[in-house]
C-alpha cells in the first residue's frame, strides 16, 4: 500500500486523501495516516511542485562539466551558486569533477554564463557544456510491474 501511495504521489502531489483513497480503494484515515508515517520515515520528503522552465523563458538548459583544483573545490562550488542559473551541482565520478546544471534565456546569455562567469572562477581548469535539445523523463517504479516475477 505504501507503494502505492508514493506511486500516486509521485505523479500528482497535490491530489486530496480522498480522491487517493478512493483511487487505490483504501480509507481515507489510513491513507492520512500512513502518509504521515512515510513523512516521518523520511521516505517523503517534501511535497513540491515541477515549475515549467521554458514557459518562464528559460528555454536553454546545459549540463557543464567542470575540471578543477580540489583544494578550492569549496570555493568553486560557493562562485557557481552565485552565478544566475546555475541551478545545481554535484560533485561525479567519470572524467569531471563536478556537473553543473545550468538555465538561461538564450544560447548567448549561456555562452557569457560559460565564457565570462565560470570560465574566470579562479581553481577551474577546464570546462566542457552540453546544450540540451530534447528531454524525455520516466517515473521512478514504485509499483512493482506487472510483467515481473
Amino acid at each position: 500500500m505504501d507503494l502505492q501511495i508514493l506511486s500516486e504521489l509521485s505523479n500528482d502531489a497535490s491530489i486530496s486523501v480522498p480522491r487517493l483513497s478512493k483511487k487505490i480503494n483504501v480509507n481515507s484515515s489510513v491513507v492520512y495516516s500512513r502518509i504521515k508515517r512515510l513523512v516521518k520515515k523520511k521516505l517523503i520528503e517534501r511535497f513540491t511542485i515541477i515549475v515549467n522552465d521554458s514557459e518562464l523563458g528559460y528555454s536553454v538548459k546545459a549540463l557543464t562539466g567542470i575540471n578543477m583544483d580540489i583544494k578550492k573545490r569549496d570555493h568553486i562550488i560557493e562562485e557557481l551558486f552565485k552565478i544566475d542559473g546555475v541551478r545545481e551541482v554535484a560533485e561525479v565520478t567519470g572524467r569531471f569533477d563536478i556537473l553543473v546544471t545550468m538555465y538561461s534565456r538564450s544560447l548567448d546569455q549561456m555562452h557569457k554564463m560559460v565564457s565570462e562567469q565560470i570560465g574566470r572562477i579562479a581553481g577551474i581548469q577546464s570546462s566542457e557544456s552540453f546544450i540540451e535539445m530534447k528531454s524525455r523523463m520516466k517515473a521512478m517504479p514504485y509499483m512493482p510491474s506487472k510483467d515481473s516475477d
